[in-house]
């Protein structure tokens, strides 16, 4: 019996989360495209009892965008192979809100979530970048809240029409004949200002109810969107005191939609480098952290704000003032860059390194990583954590076999056999569908 359930899952970016993790000589250099190196990986993560893991998406690059960007795997297609090849960690995949259509998507992950015997997720983005506009028929990119508006529609119809089949609505019943219950198939009928969409799903429902819905917001507006609609989310941020604000903001959003708190689960990325002394992971940061040329640091820096070109500035003097550049993009984040670079006086050189090779509290012995992630956990910065590995290979092994270990001996986490699907292993509840459940309103 643990004391605190730890949730984890991992993101898997091809060779890691580093920008330039290819060059790593302990990982495939075609990871990204790689299936036997999804596999291993996600195997491993099976194995060490971790809960799901996580496939990220975009929809626009160019030739300043990180590598593993260049040449990937579309999710739904990576975890439909994935999800053969596995039998009880969760399948999440990121698909835009902007950039596809409610039907389409509500039927790709009903398919993968009864594939998997229902471990699928499915994690809502609104797409950031505003070129990726220009590689579909919808105009203009959206402007940032206009985005959440047409997401939080988008995410009613493709609920509602996860639930067009009730639970026992197919008999199949060979001696009378009678393949469906026809009342109990449901069309959603929805009539938005963004999607008008009929249904019903060619896809019944899968034993978990409904994928789990993850998200990644963190605006103001991100955030309300989360506490609405997010059952699982996503965050990007570095130290606990900014990741308790977030932890509290986003269950606080939660409860003004009348949900609990327990409806949401909050997971950081972990990005750790580790080593059995203190001194051992600073050598492994040192080492990742000579993969980058200021050059790509630049880059790296420069897609937050919309591939804005960093290098018309000089490198050795406080980072310029851009105004508003990036704001309909990754908002929040480029927020939290301008501010840390002006309220400690970095250059742009320093800015640019680090944000492209990150140094946090994640860096150190396996108890010193274990010992952090524990706090986080005791003083509500998380649930749990996404393992967004910057480099998989040695480190990647080197803490699912040492640091796992040592928070399951302290009563954190449990390896225990997972549960059927994705919503019990991470202690969220089945949805029932809303026609049965309308049905058993008195009357």
């Amino acid at each position: 019996m643990t004391k605190k359930d730890v949730k984890l899952g991992v993101l898997i970016q091809g060779a890691g989360g580093h920008m330039n993790a290819w060059k790593a000589q302990d990982v495939p250099k075609d990871a990204s495209i790689n299936i036997n190196h999804y596999i291993n990986v996600s195997q491993k993560a099976e194995k060490a009892g971790l809960d799901f893991i996580f496939i990220a998406d975009g929809l626009h690059i160019h030739e300043k965008s990180i590598p593993h960007f260049l040449n990937r795997f579309e999710p739904l297609t990576l975890l439909s192979t994935l999800a053969a090849t596995t039998e009880t960690i969760g399948l999440v995949g990121t698909v835009s809100t902007t950039y596809s259509e409610p039907f389409n998507i509500a039927r790709q992950f009903a398919s993968l979530d009864i594939l998997s015997g229902g471990r699928a997720g499915w994690n809502v983005v609104t797409t950031p970048l505003e070129n990726t506009a220009k590689n579909f028929q919808k105009g203009n990119h959206p402007a940032h809240s206009l985005r959440y508006e047409m997401a939080d529609e988008y995410v009613e119809v493709v609920k509602g029409l996860w639930d067009s089949w009730e639970d026992d609505a197919f008999v199949r019943n060979r001696e009378t004949g009678q393949f469906f219950e026809e009342e109990k198939m449901h069309r959603v009928h929805y009539e938005g200002r963004y999607f008008q969409v009929e249904g019903p799903l060619n896809i019944q429902r899968s034993q978990q109810g409904q994928p789990v819905i993850f998200q990644a917001g963190s605006s103001k507006t991100g955030i309300e969107f989360a506490g609405k609609n997010g059952e699982a989310i996503f965050t990007n941020k570095a130290t606990v005191e900014s990741a308790q604000a977030y932890y509290k903001a986003v269950k606080t959003a939660a409860i003004s939609h009348g949900r609990t708190e327990d409806d949401i689960v909050i997971l950081p990325a972990l990005s750790p480098i580790v080593g059995a002394t203190d001194e051992e992971a600073e050598a492994a940061y040192e080492q990742i952290k000579h993969f980058v040329t200021i050059d790509d640091a630049l880059a790296y820096l420069g897609r937050f704000f919309d591939h804005f070109d960093f290098t018309q500035f000089p490198l050795d003097e406080p980072f310029p003032d851009i105004g508003d550049v990036g704001k309909n993009s990754f908002q929040s984040t480029t927020d939290d860059i301008k501010k840390f670079a002006k309220e400690e006086n970095l250059t742009l050189r320093e800015v640019a390194l680090r944000v492209a090779t990150p140094k946090h509290s994640f860096i150190g012995s396996y108890e010193k990583v274990a010992d952090e992630m524990i706090k986080w956990i005791d003083e509500k910065a998380a649930d749990g954590f996404v393992l967004s590995m910057p480099v998989f290979g040695k480190q990647y092994d080197a803490f699912l076999n040492n640091v796992l270990p040592i928070l399951e001996e302290k009563g954190y986490y449990n390896n225990e056999p997972k549960k059927p699907t994705l919503r019990e292993n991470l202690g969220l509840h089945i949805p029932e569908n809303q026609f049965t459940k309308q049905a058993h309103v008195p009357r």
